[in-house]
């Protein structure tokens, strides 16, 4: 079927298709119903919608708004860091120990407080009684300006501990440092600069990683160099690994004796072999940038017992 329009102001016929038609059919028809279900619907009111009613659910959805799912994530990743962090604390607090010849005391175990105390038990007072060490120390007083703990308090409070950790850290590096330089490896110690270059790369510690962007730590130091610069030996030691890594790219590890070692990554040449002996001073490689890296750079480490130290602890005392 064919209508035909005829215009005054054209004198040309106009002609719609069947499919033109049961468009138009179909727009009539649902134009009724949108209408109907418009007025039969109930609307929210607009008191209770608010400015987030402008905001499409789906958009909510991307965005976290409301989502609890998304806050308790981040939590968590901001809980898994701290974790990280205090082992690391405690790994280096052992390490200290040793050094001192002190013997780290264990952590003792927590008492849960009891709700159901007798208070009117003969033994309450008995100082060799088995429950008399589980009772709670007395506690009360008025309640003062009541509420409960909000978001952003969680997330200061979780801040506040982080800054606490780096400076903990930072305290016990300086003294893991200074024992070194004082006790009998003092005269083995790498604290010579690997490289005629000051680091102005990435440090030691905490970063954000620069392929996935999430926080990592950085067991040493990067230091900026033309491809070909020397590397030299911090200090003298026998050559354990000369080799290339996914990770390292080309690496030279130095044994210096008593757990002490140093790591020389990312190089574009390895100068030295496996079962070499080294001298201070002594090229082991030339600056590259191969393996897990983004340029031209000096990966620098120094391990003692296989734990990261702070490289910038030791080139302080360099001689």
């Amino acid at each position: 079927m064919n209508i035909i329009f005829v215009s005054n102001n054209m004198a040309k016929a106009k002609t719609l298709s069947t499919l033109h038609v049961g468009l138009l059919a179909l727009l009539l028809i649902s134009l009724p119903v949108l209408i109907m279900l418009f007025l039969i619907v109930p609307q929210e009111p607009a008191t209770q919608q608010g400015d987030k009613s402008l905001i499409p659910s789906k958009l909510k959805l991307a965005l976290g708004i409301n989502n609890p799912q998304k806050h308790l994530d981040a939590y968590a990743l901001q809980l898994g860091e701290l974790q990280a962090r205090i082992m690391r604390l405690d790994a280096q607090s052992e390490r200290l120990a040793k050094m001192a010849g002190e013997k780290k005391p264990a952590l003792e175990k927590i008492i849960p407080i009891s709700h159901n105390l007798d208070t009117n038990s003969s033994n309450s007072n008995n100082s060799n009684s088995k429950n008399s060490k589980a009772d709670p120390a007395s506690r009360g007083g008025p309640l003062v300006l009541n509420a409960p703990i909000t978001e952003l308090d969680l997330q200061q409070k979780i801040t506040e501990t982080m800054a606490k950790i780096d400076f903990d850290t930072e305290y016990l590096s300086d003294i893991e440092a200074k024992l070194l330089q004082q006790g009998v490896l003092k005269d083995m110690l790498p604290n010579r600069s690997p490289v005629n270059a000051v680091f102005n790369s990435s440090s030691y510690g905490w970063r954000i990683d620069p392929f996935n962007g999430n926080k990592a730590f950085h067991e040493g130091l990067d230091f900026s160099a033309e491809v070909g610069t020397p590397i030299y030996a911090a200090a003298g030691g026998m050559v354990t690994t000369a080799e290339r890594t996914s990770d390292y790219g080309n690496i030279v590890k130095v044994d210096h004796g008593s757990g002490l070692e140093t790591r020389y990554a990312h190089a574009s040449k390895l100068m030295v072999k496996v079962g070499s002996r080294v001298e201070k001073g002594q090229i082991v490689a030339l600056v590259g940038s191969t393996g897990r890296s983004t340029g031209a750079h000096l990966h620098y480490e120094i391990r003692l017992n296989g734990n990261a130290l702070d490289p910038r602890k030791y080139l302080k005392a360099s001689n």
